[in-house]
């Protein structure tokens, strides 16, 4: 799978901006979300090959929003890689219980970032 739409999922603009400039300067396209309600919104507009979702965010967090999101049978093939300053051991093992595919802790690598989306084509 070729990945091309990516939707990102983060509550802070700061890093809404910087990864957004950072993917598509790769030439991918770039869709964002700054909450649970909003991704959903976007999900159903649009179905992206990758999400990048926040951890620490108003509302529904993105640990319960990638559970939700693996479990919904027309997302569960789309992958997760959580993006988050949670950078606990624990974290990371709960969130790949929760559907991710990847997790990334910020501030973010651009090389990291592009290995993990990588291994997912």
């Amino acid at each position: 799978m070729s990945i091309q739409k990516i939707l990102v999922v983060d509550d802070s603009k700061t890093e809404l901006m910087y990864l957004t400039d950072l993917l598509q300067k790769r030439g991918l396209q770039v869709r964002t979300a700054e909450n649970a309600d909003e991704a959903i919104k976007r999900l159903g507009e649009e179905k992206p090959d990758l999400i990048l979702m926040d951890v620490v965010m108003p509302g529904q967090n993105g640990f319960q929003l990638t559970r939700t999101i693996s479990r919904d049978p027309q997302f569960a093939d789309v992958p997760i890689i959580m993006c988050t300053s949670k950078n606990q051991e624990t974290d990371r093992v709960w969130g790949m219980r929760q559907g991710a595919r990847g997790y990334i802790t910020k501030p973010v690598d651009p090389a990291e970032l592009q290995a993990k989306i990588d291994a997912l084509s």
